[in-house]
């Protein structure tokens, strides 16, 4: 069974908060519901359109792997199935910093580039503890 690294249903707050950069990319801001973690993410919404007020779940994942086994880096057409055929948007990457929890709301920072689209993702230290430097990431998005 696949173990994933964090999970919780978030909902986009707005819609590229310091104005449009990129045509095919919005950078979201959305809030957890039950781990109250803050996220900017950039999504290519070309792909996958999200809307202020939507919900969606996100799912950090250290493998695909149904049975947890650690990912090869290669993609194969096997037709084997996986834990992204459970979701709608997928992207492959890698986290690059880690701050030490700090300010009022004692959050620790997470930031993950996906080829290039970038996450930060604000959450307690204690729900975050499984996440580490370098570490490679997939990060899985469903509406709900």
């Amino acid at each position: 069974m696949v173990e994933t690294l964090l999970e919780d249903i978030f909902r986009v707050e707005r819609l590229d908060p310091d104005g449009k950069k990129f045509d095919k990319v919005s950078r979201i801001e959305a809030i957890s519901e039950q781990l109250e973690m803050y996220m900017q993410l950039d999504v290519n919404i070309d792909i996958y359109p999200l809307h202020v007020g939507e919900k969606f779940l996100m799912v950090l994942a250290s493998t695909l792997n149904l049975d947890g086994t650690p990912d090869s880096g290669y993609f194969t057409q096997g037709g084997r199935k996986s834990l992204a055929d459970k979701f709608e948007y997928v992207m492959q990457g890698k986290s690059y910093r880690i701050s030490d929890a700090s300010g009022p709301d004692n959050k620790v920072e997470i930031c993950a580039s996906f080829g290039g689209l970038l996450m930060l993702l604000k959450a307690d230290p204690s729900d975050a503890q499984k996440l580490e430097l370098d570490q490679r990431l997939f990060i899985l998005i469903r509406k709900v």
